[in-house]
């Protein structure tokens, strides 16, 4: 954190591409230390910036709104995520057009915040468009293809679809190993999610012996 902070001085009035960079990157340190108004000061200081360069319609402003419906999606505050997700799905595919694995990633950020909505159908469709388009694409990676697979157990979970959840969650934890090995916390929240579902197919079926 210090670093980045020293690397942020250092870059006032530098190149905007670099400042925009570098504070992006510091929102996401903000983000996962679970300072999320200082992470959504960083990302909207970095919008600014970006849109004040370059217009409020271009892959690097997508990339900025989709962080801060990250934010908000972290925050709970699923309604609020939702705009700002949606706005950048809508800058990036005029952008780069519909199937771009970037346009993708932005859709499987969008459907577990339409999941925390109850609107498991919608969330459904947008991670099985992101598969699709992630199982095609050479440029997107493995990682890619598992969290999405992990999110759509846990969408199918929630509507009740314990079967195929469980399915889609196992691939998730195969591939996880696979590409990244047992030790890495990847795989361990993708195991995770696993046993979840099936703990809940467990008692489920305790349930219905009673």
């Amino acid at each position: 954190m210090a670093e980045a902070m020293r690397l942020m001085k250092d870059s006032t009035g530098a190149d905007p591409v670099h400042e925009i960079v570098l504070l992006n990157r510091l929102g996401m340190i903000h983000k996962y230390q679970g300072r999320f108004s200082e992470g959504r000061r960083a990302y909207r200081r970095a919008l600014r910036i970006a849109s004040s360069c370059f217009g409020r319609r271009n892959p690097m402003t997508a990339a900025l709104y989709h962080n801060l419906g990250g934010i908000e999606h972290a925050r709970g505050r699923f309604a609020r995520a939702e705009i700002l997700a949606r706005h950048g799905v809508t800058i990036r595919e005029r952008a780069l057009g519909a199937r771009h694995a970037d346009v993708a990633r932005d859709h499987a950020a969008l459907a577990p915040i339409l999941d925390g909505l109850n609107r498991h159908g919608e969330a459904e469709l947008l991670h099985r468009r992101a598969l699709e388009t992630f199982r095609r694409s050479w440029w997107a990676n493995r990682r890619d293809v598992a969290v999405t697979l992990a999110n759509l157990a846990a969408c199918l979970h929630h509507s009740g679809r314990a079967l195929e959840a469980e399915t889609f969650a196992s691939e998730s934890v195969t591939i996880h190993e696979r590409a990244f090995g047992r030790s890495h916390p990847g795989t361990a929240w993708a195991r995770a999610n696993l046993e979840a579902i099936r703990r809940a197919m467990a008692q489920a079926s305790r349930g219905g012996q009673d």
